[in-house]
């Protein structure tokens, strides 16, 4: 079926499209909302901000699909394949995702709240930022995920596989991990607290800094290899404390870069992420697309071409606007103070507005008339 053919159907009223052959086609934006698209083959579209509210969607094909932004809440997703499909910022609120290969996706921000994802094999993926609320994701693969500071609260993780997973400061508070298979983990200072680990299998994990406040470590195997002995109010850390390097209790670090900004004409990044903490370098208004200034003359428009910049290099970051808490604003002439902030204004809510200095310089690179840089915190 072609895209005509079917948006023809579509503005009929009908929702039965069982099968269908829908791939490689744009529907960006469209209301699929309780569109019944079972076993079809949606593979390579362009769904961004789509709504498929309480769409089925079972034992669907949408492999390299893009799904940025989409409204997915309540839809039925039960085996469907979404190997490798772009998946930033999506809403899987309530959705059904049990048996769904998630492998190499990118969710970035996507909110999985009371999300079932039993079974979901999640390997490669991208988290940043996620928020998985009261999911269910019991026997789930994440082994080998990123998943750093990622919002586990009263999730359901039984029988889970996360080996070798980086849960640093994740939060895993009240969160079930009976049985879940921890081992080689990295859980520096995530918060456990009244988390249930009966059984679970905590070989060889570094848990410097962990929070253990309530836990449930019943039979649990811990870092040694032992297994918890209930008598110990809190497990026996110091030996294991005393060999992290110190690399290893500070930080990590990650590099940034997108084709979205301009590239680095030095040797420095576009940004560069320490544990939660994102430091973006200085932006100039240069068009990622030509490589050059547009607008040498038009503060204004050299002003939005900056925010553009470090809006791309935000997102890759999995940030928005709303996770930055410090700026610079370089002038080359403090005359244009008020052309700059009536710009710089439409991207922050005054009463969460970030810190900001704000000076004028004697020269800016490639002659520009201002420069901004900025820091985030996830």
């Amino acid at each position: 079926m072609d895209i005509k053919e079917f948006l023809e159907k579509r503005s009929k009223g009908e929702s039965n499209f069982q099968n269908v052959q829908l791939y490689n086609v744009n529907l960006e934006g469209t209301d699929l909302g309780g569109i019944n698209f079972s076993g079809a083959n949606l593979g390579g579209d362009k769904l961004s901000r789509a709504r498929l509210y309480g769409a089925n969607l079972s034992y669907t094909r949408l492999t390299s699909v893009y799904l940025e932004q989409a409204y997915i809440s309540n839809a039925n997703l039960t085996a469907a394949d979404l190997t490798g499909s772009i998946l930033n910022r999506a809403d899987f609120t309530s959705a059904n995702l049990t048996g769904a290969n998630l492998t190499n996706c990118s969710l970035n921000r996507a909110d999985f709240t009371r999300a079932n994802l039993s079974r979901t094999d999640l390997r490669g993926g991208k988290f940043e930022g996620s928020n998985f609320i009261s999911s269910n994701l019991n026997f789930a693969n994440l082994s080998d995920v990123n998943l750093s500071s990622v919002n586990f609260i009263n999730a359901n993780l039984e029988c889970a596989n996360l080996e070798n997973a980086n849960l640093n400061k994740a939060i895993l508070k009240n969160a079930n991990l009976k049985k879940a298979d921890l081992r080689g983990a990295n859980l520096i200072n995530a918060n456990l607290e009244g988390a249930n680990l009966t059984q679970a299998d905590l070989t060889d994990a570094n848990i410097y800094g962990v929070n253990l406040e309530n836990v449930n470590l019943t039979d649990t195997i811990m870092p040694n290899g032992e297994c918890y002995k209930p008598e110990d109010s809190t497990p026996d850390l110091p030996d294991l404390i005393e060999t992290l390097s110190d690399t290893e209790k500070t930080m990590t670090r990650k590099i940034i870069k997108t084709e979205n900004a301009p590239k680095p004409v030095g040797p420095y990044n576009q940004a560069v992420m320490v544990n939660n903490m994102i430091f973006l370098s200085g932006q100039i208004a240069i068009d990622p697309r030509i490589n050059d200034i547009l607008y040498p003359d038009d503060v204004t428009k050299q002003t939005e071409r900056v925010m553009s910049n470090l809006e791309a290099v935000l997102t890759e970051a999995g940030a928005t606007w709303e996770n930055v808490v410090k700026t610079t604003i370089f002038l080359k002439d403090m005359n244009d103070f008020t052309q700059v902030n009536e710009v710089y204004s439409k991207y922050f809510k005054p009463e969460t507005a970030p810190a900001r200095a704000t000076v004028e310089v004697s020269r800016l690179p490639k002659d520009v008339l201002v420069e901004i840089e900025c820091i985030a915190v996830l």
